[in-house]
């Protein structure tokens, strides 16, 4: 798996989650439970995983929703 996006925000990862398996790829989020550990202050960033075959597919997916970035 790679890395496609790194976020702290959780309603982005939740809409680009549902963007990329409402287009049959599947992604991974790492880093979800040291995030909850931090008490959402926001410091550590959860990754968007996806698998190295379908990377381009879910750029491609995030670049026409302008949601290819990281915050």
């Amino acid at each position: 798996m790679v890395t496609l996006l790194h976020t702290t925000n959780p309603v982005r990862l939740s809409f680009v989650q549902a963007l990329l398996r409402d287009a049959g790829v599947h992604v991974e989020v790492f880093d979800a439970n040291i995030s909850a550990l931090e008490a959402g202050i926001g410091a550590f960033p959860r990754r968007l995983m996806v698998d190295r075959a379908r990377w381009l597919a879910a750029k491609t997916i995030l670049t026409d929703a302008g949601e290819f970035y990281d915050d």
